[in-house]
Parts: structure tokens; C-alpha cells; sequence
């Protein structure tokens, strides 16, 4: 990406991060205005991105390659309309994990490509994940996936039915 005038839309292999041995990013002022911008148009070309900026294309590149090389940032994703496939399965799964294994399974769930977001909570349950599978057999896959982790004491799923 470090030669690219273009942010490339890829799915972060998160297989290949190490959750608990990413160095800690203190996200700036400029950082947190780069990130609002590529939640908008994560597409941007560095172009772009400077200009909005009104900082270097060079400057721009160094912050991503660092937002990327730290951690702070896993990748860049395609964001869909959650209408748009009406046969995919939406849901929350409530999460509860043994002891200090949180970390260890945060890990294996950011490599489930189902899974859009992750919540650290408190109370009863300790993860809420948000889930998009296509049709009831991927989501019942996830379920299978998600229960089978080593460290997951218990799980409760909803499924979404509409927005309101």
C-alpha cells in the first residue's frame, strides 16, 4: 500500500495480528480527522486525502502505514447497505468468556469474517458481536464457529428482524 495512490478496498487478514501484541497508538488530532475521512470514502485516493487534509501526500501515506503497522487500524473494508441483500442473516450474539482468555478470543473472532463489530461490555456477558452471514447455513456455521472456540463458557444469539 506504501506504493499506491489508491486506498485498495481488502478484508483485513486478522489471523495475522497479534491482538495482545500491538503496540499502543495515540490517535492526534490529524488521525482521528484521516480516520473520520475513510469512514466516509474508504476508497479516498492519498490525493484526496491530503487535499481534505491540507497536509502532504507523503504525510498522509505515513500515517497510514503507521495507523496500519501498529495495530490501531486492522484494514479497509467494503461497507454495504444493510438492505441491500435481503436474504442475509443479521444478529447479536452475547458473549461469555473464561477467566483472562478475552484477548486470546477476541483474536479468533476478528478472523471470522461474519463478524462486523466486537464489544467489550460488563455485566452478565463479556463480548456482543455483531453478525452478517448470507443465509441461515453460514449463520449457523458462525454459530458452530464462535461456540467451538476454546475459553467460550456461553452464548446467547439474536437474530435481527427489522430495523425501526
Amino acid at each position: 500500500m506504501s506504493n499506491s495512490s489508491d486506498i485498495e478496498i481488502c478484508i483485513a487478514h486478522f489471523a495475522r495480528l497479534h491482538y495482545t501484541n500491538c503496540r499502543m497508538h495515540h490517535f492526534d488530532d490529524l488521525d482521528r480527522r484521516l480516520l473520520s475521512i475513510l469512514r466516509e470514502d474508504g476508497r479516498a485516493p492519498i490525493s484526496k486525502l491530503a487535499s481534505l487534509l491540507e497536509v502532504s501526500r507523503a504525510t498522509v501515506q505515513a500515517r497510514l502505514d503507521r495507523l496500519l503497522e501498529s495495530g490501531a487500524v486492522f484494514g479497509f473494508t467494503v461497507r454495504v447497505r444493510q438492505d441491500h441483500d435481503e436474504g442475509a442473516v443479521q444478529a447479536v450474539m452475547m458473549i461469555e468468556v473464561a477467566g483472562k482468555s478475552t484477548a486470546t478470543i477476541i483474536g479468533k473472532l476478528r478472523g471470522l469474517p461474519e463478524i462486523h463489530a466486537l464489544h467489550t461490555t460488563n455485566g452478565a456477558w463479556d463480548l456482543i458481536a455483531e453478525i452478517r452471514a448470507a443465509n441461515l447455513r453460514d449463520f449457523d456455521r458462525v454459530l458452530r464457529d464462535v461456540r467451538a472456540i476454546d475459553g467460550v463458557l456461553n452464548s446467547e444469539t439474536s437474530i435481527l428482524l427489522s430495523s425501526v
